[in-house]
């Protein structure tokens, strides 16, 4: 059975136990819950890859609770240092080269040269992270694929009987997974995520590149098809066709509405969310239809966990 444990310490205290006893615990960081497991550890780490059904080709973040932290396990340069006082803690993942004699489990990095890291700014992700004392890898907390989790009932209904608990943090407030950000041989975006672009552009002094491969990961949250709901995903759409659940933003009004006022910060924190309901409501075999969301901000997180939902499935 899956425990949910309150946001207090008896409840911090209950999560990091079982986590040092190789269990797994989903908790909220400021984008959306984590499952989180041991990252030193090869049974924490594959019991991750097993609970939600994740290929172990797909590499893993890892979650530290400061700076100082994630120097134990991968290489800074300057400039990964500057983003880190810049930026953490907050929804920024950096992609940087393991450290020699790293304690982390191989599988955190299916087998890559690099890692990501992250230090979230979520309290309770804090907390966690202090009182267990070490690196936690923590993919989003739902099954492979599928709507990534907001909320602890999220986590629930795709996990329960899985893993070991649940630490309730209420709704997460950014609502889209972290930003990844490669910095060899130059800055590179992996994944648009809660920090926007344009605000590491000018940290960078300058336009990031793309990457990213749809079918060999070079860092979690790449896979072509991704964040799908059951239902169908049709994208830009002004209005609904006939058997359509339309999702609206700005002046597109719908049965479910990101922002009434086109707020990309409103619209990324009821994303998932929105996208859950939705597919409730349209129903087996139904289709989910989303107004145009502005490529610019968070927008452009937005936009790219909607064209994966929306991408063709095995």
């Amino acid at each position: 059975m899956t425990e949910t444990l309150e946001p207090t310490a008896t409840g911090i205290a209950r999560a990091a136990e079982l986590l040092r006893g190789g269990q797994l615990v989903a908790f909220p960081t400021e984008t959306v819950y984590g499952l989180g497991g041991d990252a030193r550890s090869d049974l924490a780490v594959a019991s991750i890859f097993a609970a939600k059904g994740r290929p172990r080709f797909n590499p893993l973040i890892v979650h530290v609770v400061d700076l100082a932290a994630a120097e134990d396990v991968c290489v800074f340069s300057d400039q990964a240092r500057a983003l880190a006082l810049a930026f953490w803690p907050g929804p920024l993942t950096l992609v940087l080269p393991v450290r020699e004699g790293s304690s982390l489990s191989p599988l955190v990095t299916a087998g890559l040269g690099t890692v990501a890291v992250r230090v979230p700014a979520h309290p309770l992700a804090q907390a966690l992270l202090a009182a267990f004392g070490g690196p936690l890898a923590a993919p989003s907390a739902n099954l492979s694929g599928r709507v990534s989790p907001t909320r602890a009932e999220h986590v629930i209904d795709g996990l329960a009987g899985r893993i070991a608990a649940v630490l309730d943090g209420g709704p997460c407030t950014v609502g889209v997974e972290s930003t990844i950000l490669a910095l060899d041989p130059e800055p590179t975006l992996l994944r648009p995520g809660g920090l926007p672009a344009e605000a590491l552009e000018a940290a960078c002094g300058r336009p990031l590149a793309l990457g990213g491969d749809g079918q060999k990961p070079s860092a979690p949250g790449q896979l072509a098809s991704h964040y799908a709901p059951l239902a169908g995903v049709r994208l830009n759409a002004a209005e609904a066709e006939a058997g359509e659940v339309l999702v609206g933003f700005g002046p597109v009004r719908g049965t479910l509405n990101l922002s009434s006022t086109g707020d990309l910060v409103e619209a990324a924190a009821g994303l998932f969310q929105a996208l859950r309901e939705a597919d409730r409501l349209a129903g087996p075999g139904g289709r989910i239809a989303f107004a145009p969301i502005p490529e610019t901000g968070l927008g452009r997180a937005i936009n790219d966990r909607l064209r994966r939902a929306a991408a063709p499935r095995d």
